[in-house]
């Protein structure tokens, strides 16, 4: 998916919900989308903060808000209680093993875990409609 793409999703929210559109929040959804991490918003606030000196810590926040309403991104909920915003828009589905000493995130994909999930809930007589799959350890350059 080509940011001009993702600049349009998001230009179209905006515009039906009232808002408007701004200089900053086109930088923060360019920083994010080229960030390509797992970020906190305190982390995409320095980055912003880079370009624009000004931007205050709540245009961060509730321009994260909107990138997850409109279906570019979402908050991952760690244990910890810390919140991440992954890039979500294009992207396919994957879980994520966490690394509880240096924090690294690594994306993997398996279907044999989503068979097995949809196995699980259906037997359970749930119908899914999304599901996130957190997996806590110690990588292995922590380990070394």
């Amino acid at each position: 998916m080509s940011f001009a793409e993702e600049q349009r999703i998001f230009d179209d929210f905006v515009r039906r919900r009232g808002l408007k559109h701004s200089r900053q929040r086109r930088e923060i959804l360019r920083t994010f989308l080229k960030t390509e991490r797992h970020l906190t918003a305190e982390e995409l606030y320095r980055l912003v903060k880079k370009g624009l000196p000004s931007i205050g810590f709540s245009t961060i926040y509730r321009t994260l808000k909107l990138l997850c309403e409109c279906g570019l991104c979402r908050e991952l909920k760690l244990e910890d209680g810390t919140v991440r915003y992954e890039h979500l828009h294009g992207h396919e589905h994957h879980d994520h093993l966490i690394c509880v000493k240096c924090g690294k995130f690594v994306e993997v994909v398996d279907p044999e875990i989503e068979r097995l999930q949809e196995r699980l809930a259906k037997k359970e007589g749930f119908i899914l409609e999304g599901h996130k799959l957190l997996m806590y350890g110690v990588c292995r350059e922590c380990r070394d």
